[in-house]
C-alpha cells in the first residue's frame, strides 16, 4: 500500500518504512542507513519528509510525557500530537502559550517546519521549545538546550540534521478562552488592521477576496455589538461557509478551556475536507501587512476559482534562524486550495508574484515555487552534524543550495 501524506497529493518513495520501538533501535538504524527521514503526521503539502532511502516513522516509541511544575516545562516524545498533549498539560494546570488551528499534528513535524497560531504578542509553536533531543548521522543523541550557540538552528530544521526524539517545551497557567465568529467584515476595515488583530489572544480573519469573517479567541467577553461594524454569526459556522460546523470548536462566546477554543478543529473530527485540498502560505513583515491583503483584494476575481479559503493571522517575532518568523513581528497569509495542481500553480506563482515587493517567506510545510535563501550558519550547522548528507533529501538539496 502506498503510503501518502494526508492530503494525499505526496506519495512517498522510501526504500524502506521503519516503526522503531526504542531509543536503541533508532540509534542502530540510523547509524547503518545510508540516506533516512522521519516523517511525523504527514500534514505536510509538499515533498520536505520524502526521502529514497529509510523513512522513520516513531509512532511506536514510548509516549511519556513529563511534566516539571517548578520549571513549567513539558518533556514529550517528538511524534506525540498537540491533541493527545494539551489535555495532559491541562490536567496539571498548565497550557501552551498557542496551538495550530489542526490540533491533529505531531509535536515535532510542526516545530521542525515552522507552524504557527494566531496572536499578536505570540510566537510560533517552535518558539516554545527550550530544548531537544536528536540522533544525529553517527546513531549518537545529542541534546541542545535554548542558550546554546547551536539551538536556534536546530529547532525549525527541517529534519536536516537529525531525527528528533523529544522536546522540551515551556508551559503557561492554564487559561479559559470565549470563542467569537463575527461575519461582514468590510474591506474599508483594513484601515484598522492592526487594532482588530489586537483585540484577541487569537485572532483570524477567513476570507475569499470577497467576503470576511473574523475568529475572535478571547480571555474576556467581547460585549460590543457593533465589533468594528461587523454582526455576530447567529450559528457555529465552518472557516469554509459551504461546510457544517461539527468538526469545529465551541463558539457563541461559550468559555472554555484554551485547549478546546485556540484550535478551530476538534480532534475528534477531521478538519475540513479530511485532505481533499491543497495549502500554501506566506509570511510577511507585519508592517507591510494592509498594503499586501489590498493587492490581494485586488486580484480576488483570478484568486477564487482555485479557493477554498484563504486565512490571514499576526505571529511575533522569533530568533530561530530557518522560521519564518525570524527577526520580525509576522503576518500569515494562508491558501487552501482545491485539490488541483495544475489549476492551481498558475494562481499560486500569481500570488508569490504580488507579494514579492513585501518580501514573503513560505511556510516550510506547503505549497511553494519560490525558494528563500538559507542563512550560511545554517548550512555550516547541516554540514557539520551531517557530513555525508544522511539526512538530506531533494527538499533540503535545494535548501542548503546543493
Amino acid at each position: 500500500m502506498t503510503l501518502t501524506n494526508w492530503a494525499g497529493n505526496t506519495a512517498f518513495r522510501a526504500r524502506d518504512v521503519h516503526h522503531p520501538t526504542s531509543l536503541d533501535e533508532l540509534q542502530r538504524l540510523v547509524s547503518a542507513s545510508a540516506q533516512v527521514r522521519a516523517l511525523g503526521s504527514g500534514h505536510s503539502f509538499n515533498d520536505v519528509a520524502d526521502t529514497t532511502g529509510d523513512l522513520v516513522i516513531l509512532d511506536r516509541m514510548p509516549v511519556a510525557v513529563e511534566i516539571d511544575s517548578t520549571a513549567a516545562q513539558v518533556r514529550v516524545p517528538a511524534r506525540m500530537t498537540y491533541a493527545r498533549l494539551a489535555p495532559i498539560v491541562h490536567q496539571a494546570g498548565f497550557a501552551l502559550a498557542n496551538m495550530a488551528s489542526l490540533p491533529h499534528i505531531s509535536v515535532a513535524g510542526s516545530v521542525a517546519t515552522g507552524t504557527h497560531g494566531s496572536g499578536d504578542t505570540i510566537r510560533s509553536l517552535a518558539a516554545a521549545v527550550a530544548s531537544l533531543d536528536l540522533v544525529t548521522a553517527d546513531g549518537s543523541v545529542l541534546t541542545l538546550s535554548r542558550g546554546d550557540a547551536d539551538f536556534p538552528g536546530a529547532v525549525v530544521a527541517l529534519g536536516a540534521l537529525g531525527v528528533v526524539t523529544s522536546l522540551t517545551l515551556d508551559l503557561v497557567p492554564a487559561f479559559k478562552v470565549r470563542q467569537y465568529v463575527r461575519e461582514g467584515l468590510s474591506t474599508d476595515r483594513l484601515a484598522d488592521f492592526d487594532e482588530i488583530m489586537s483585540s484577541g489572544y487569537s485572532v483570524s480573519l477567513f476570507t475569499d477576496w470577497r467576503d470576511t469573517r473574523v475568529w475572535l479567541k478571547r480571555t474576556e467577553e467581547l460585549t460590543s455589538p457593533d465589533w468594528y461594524g461587523t454582526r455576530p454569526a447567529d450559528a457555529p459556522r465552518h472557516p469554509l461557509p459551504t461546510m457544517p460546523a461539527d468538526s469545529c470548536t465551541l463558539q457563541l462566546g461559550v468559555p472554555g478551556p484554551w485547549h478546546e477554543r485556540l484550535p478551530h478543529f476538534r480532534p475528534d473530527f477531521e478538519p475540513s475536507g479530511a485532505g481533499d485540498e491543497l495549502q500554501s502560505e506566506l509570511i510577511l513583515p507585519r508592517e507591510h501587512a494592509v498594503k499586501a491583503l489590498r493587492e490581494l483584494y485586488a486580484i480576488g476575481d483570478r484568486i477564487r476559482p482555485v479557493l477554498q479559503i484563504s486565512e490571514v493571522r499576526t505571529v511575533a517575532a522569533d530568533d530561530l534562524w530557518l522560521s519564518p518568523f525570524r527577526g520580525r513581528d509576522s503576518v500569515g497569509i494562508h491558501f487552501t486550495w482545491v485539490k488541483d495542481l495544475a489549476g492551481v500553480l498558475p494562481v499560486l506563482e500569481l500570488v508569490e508574484e504580488t507579494l514579492a515587493p513585501f518580501d514573503p517567506r513560505p511556510h516550510w510545510g506547503k505549497l511553494f515555487t519560490r525558494w528563500p535563501s538559507s542563512p550560511e550558519r545554517f548550512r555550516s550547522l547541516a554540514r557539520r552534524l551531517d557530513p555525508a548528507g544522511k539526512f538530506t533529501n531533494d527538499f533540503t538539496r535545494i535548501l542548503l543550495g546543493e
